[in-house]
């Protein structure tokens, strides 16, 4: 999975770190709040949406008083304290990134997420020196599934997209990966166990743990 290659690019929630389960309790939450139920499609019409898309569709779906700035930030203020206290990265995640930088690869982050978020995660969790670009799907022009954010942090590591390894948890994030001309991995999670067979016929890879990763590689446990 890794021959030949020169930069692994991770997704952040779902990918690097446990973090679903937060955000589906956040949107049931704040909907609650404003007297409305979450609807069962939320989570799929959003997959891959930048932060500031996500408001927006919010803003026009349940047609909230809020302005855009105002949504987000009280997203960041309910999600801030979970990222900094109850949100772990995933199983063998720590070692891959030890290997990465052991190796002399380079590494990203290329997210849905808002920065603030971004980076209590890597403070949070002490792997901010493993990354050499981070960046969100609020820089550039189109989210996930389009592959501008891949091509962003490719092209800030200096590293051309064919030699880019990413990580990625749901089909647009895959989607993106691929568009981008880059081999991709899916990570399971448990948010996204119904997408399964969706999430293994778009990438070149699946894989339960970053455990696995090592022993596909003959990498030292």
């Amino acid at each position: 999975m890794l021959n030949e290659k020169k930069a692994v690019i991770f997704d952040l929630d779902g990918t690097l770190v446990d973090s679903m389960w937060m955000w589906k309790s956040i949107d049931i939450d704040f909907l609650g709040d404003r007297g409305i139920e979450c609807p069962d499609d939320l989570q799929k019409d959003i997959e891959g949406m930048s932060f500031s898309e996500t408001a927006f569709y919010f803003k026009e779906r349940f047609k909230l008083e809020e302005s855009l700035d105002e949504i987000k930030g009280i997203w960041v203020g309910m999600s801030i304290e979970k990222y900094r206290n109850e949100v772990p990265l995933k199983p063998g995640a720590d070692k891959l990134l030890k290997y990465i930088a052991e190796n002399g690869l380079k590494a990203g982050i290329a997210t849905s997420n808002g920065r603030q978020m971004v980076e209590a995660v890597l403070e949070s969790l002490h792997i901010g020196q493993y990354f050499q670009v981070v960046a969100t799907s609020c820089e550039v022009a189109a989210g996930k599934p389009a592959p501008d954010i891949y091509l962003k942090v490719a092209s800030e590591l200096s590293v051309d997209p064919a030699h880019c390894l990413v990580f990625e948890d749901v089909p647009a994030g895959i989607l993106a990966g691929k568009r981008a001309g880059m081999t991709v991995c899916a990570v399971d999670d448990d948010f996204s166990k119904d997408m399964e067979e969706e999430k293994r016929r778009l990438a070149d890879y699946f894989i339960h743990d970053y455990h696995q990763i090592f022993n596909r590689n003959g990498a030292n446990e």
